[in-house]
């Protein structure tokens, strides 16, 4: 299947059936997905794997007891197949950018950052990812990092990390909540998109 085709179809899926992912193939899978860009090759981008067996544990400490309870997309996503928590280490992008060949571009602190790279390698890995479990014929949603991160990191062993999101994968139930961002009118995707036209005068 062509990359194309894979964005085009590609969904957030919130609700799944409980068929596991298999443990070695996701692991795989991650491996690839961190071929993804990286700044300066820092590297500093990791995936944390939790199997079927640990989504309920995971949950618990993501989420409080009332959550659980109430809310409507709770039991769909508790049935998912597997997590994957992407984190990052942003003393590896400091460490890298304090060296020798990099030390001119001033990086060496996170406050230098306009926009610290590490959270763009993220989400460059975890787009990969995504696309990757949608070629494997697996269905995803991306879990917003919002609260209860330190709760996270510390029960997967990474509490130095920095948790960015976590991706809920499993097979589609068909009993998604469909999201009411859909319903929202936004500019076409081919608006979004402008070519720089120069004047001759103005060019360099």
């Amino acid at each position: 299947m062509d990359l194309a085709t894979l964005l085009a179809r590609r969904r957030m899926v919130r609700s799944f059936d409980a068929t596991p992912v298999d443990p070695q193939w996701l692991d795989d899978t991650c491996a690839t997905a961190l071929w993804a860009p990286t700044a300066g090759n820092s590297a500093g981008v990791r995936m944390h794997t939790i199997s079927a067996n640990l989504v309920g544990a995971y949950f618990e400490r993501a989420t409080d007891p009332q959550w659980r309870r109430d809310s409507p997309r709770a039991p769909g996503l508790l049935r998912a197949g597997a997590v994957v928590l992407v984190t990052s280490r942003p003393e590896d992008y400091l460490e890298r950018y304090s060296e020798a060949d990099k030390r001119s571009s001033g990086l060496s602190t996170m406050a230098a950052w306009p926009i610290p790279y590490w959270h763009t390698d993220a989400a460059m890995a975890t787009m990969a990812l995504l696309l990757l479990l949608e070629e494997g014929g697996w269905s995803a949603t991306l879990w917003g990092n919002f609260r209860r991160d330190a709760e996270v990191l510390d029960w997967v062993g990474a509490p130095e990390e920095s948790l960015f999101a976590s991706v809920l994968i499993g097979r589609p139930d068909g009993h998604d909540h469909r999201s009411r961002s859909l319903d929202r009118i936004v500019p076409a995707r081919s608006a979004r998109v402008r070519r720089v036209e120069v004047s001759p005068e103005r060019a360099p």
